[in-house]
């Protein structure tokens, strides 16, 4: 009995204690409020966070506010008769145009969908902006460099039908997440801008990007990490043995000028898809061609990290200043 009651007790002090370690990243958040959300390191305890209730998971499919008007499939391009189409989120009453955010999608540029941003979506609609989520080819129609044309279509798309749908074209963010960071970051910051300039039907001499937000995307595909990790390769669809100006071209790392728009970096310490190295690498160009950039490591967050409602309300907050200083 007295060996039961030992074991019991142990059980109990170790539960108590897996209990407190696992409240820490919270207590110390409500601690320090003014600093990004704290995260728990490893993949497992993260995961037992989020199933367990200790952390909230967001809702990937909010209600439309009453305030904004959904307006959508939207084709901006059609191609070989697949039709390519946009959402946009407009708030009612506007009196005048408006910036526009545009999110792109994630998913390894094999997979997602348009309404994965739809939290962003509608909370920034409310607020004021216009706001839009853009479809393009995914790996299994066809592969890159087709997914960034898309995009810049959609851009040079977006650029031309302000007037129409209430928004600025001169104050237009591109957003991505994770692939859709890419895509992003290549459409703004001037992938094969010589092409796209040669090219009469191209907006780019009217209009340039006003800011970018790049949420744990990645930027050096050269690295050798990157050149080896099939997820690249098979986005590439080939090895960069075979064709390392490829991976050179469609690294965003490659297209930093001193022309960049303001990018916000968000990214997890410990996430193990997209290594934080990339966010840096990053930074340090635009530190070192003098490109205004905002760069928040969160400490202790894997990879699609704002599917957690603490830090996704962060990431609200902190675009939310960056829109009101860079676009709005």
């Amino acid at each position: 009995m007295k060996l039961l009651k030992k074991i019991l007790y142990g059980l109990l002090v170790l539960l108590l204690s897996i209990v407190f370690l696992m409240s820490i990243p919270r207590i110390w958040s409500a601690m320090n409020p003014k600093k990004g959300p704290l995260g728990y390191y490893f993949f497992v305890p993260t995961v037992v966070a989020a199933y367990t209730g200790l952390e909230s998971l967001i809702d990937k499919a909010p209600p439309v506010p009453e305030n904004v008007e959904a307006i959508k499939n939207i084709e901006y391009k059609n191609i070989n008769g697949k039709s390519l189409q946009l959402d946009i989120y407009q708030p009612k009453g506007l009196t005048k145009p408006a910036p526009l955010l545009v999110f792109i999608h994630g998913g390894g540029w094999r997979g997602g969908d348009r309404a994965d941003y739809l939290v962003y979506l509608t909370h920034f609609a409310r607020l004021g902006y216009v706001t839009a989520t853009v479809s393009y080819r995914l790996l299994k129609v066809a592969p890159y460099p087709a997914c960034v044309e898309d995009i810049i279509d959609a851009r040079d798309f977006l650029y031309q039908n302000g007037e129409k749908y209430k928004y600025d074209p001169d104050r237009i963010c591109l957003i991505g997440g994770s692939a859709g960071a890419h895509l992003a970051m290549l459409a703004a910051y001037g992938w094969k801008n010589a092409v796209a300039m040669a090219d009469s039907t191209s907006a780019m001499p009217n209009h340039k990007i006003k800011a970018v937000v790049e949420i744990y995307g990645p930027i050096d595909f050269t690295t050798e990490y990157a050149r080896n990790h099939p997820t690249i390769t098979g986005f590439m669809t080939k090895s960069y043995q075979e064709a390392p100006q490829l991976y050179v071209e469609a690294s965003p790392l490659t297209w930093v000028t001193k022309d960049t728009p303001p990018t916000l970096i968000l990214h997890g310490t410990r996430d193990m898809l997209v290594p934080i190295s990339q966010a840096v690498s990053l930074k340090q160009k635009m530190d070192s061609m003098g490109v205004v950039n905002e760069y928040h490591p969160l400490p202790g967050w894997p990879h699609t990290m704002d599917l957690v409602q603490r830090v996704n309300d962060y990431f609200k907050v902190t675009m939310g200043d960056f829109f009101e200083r860079r676009v709005k």
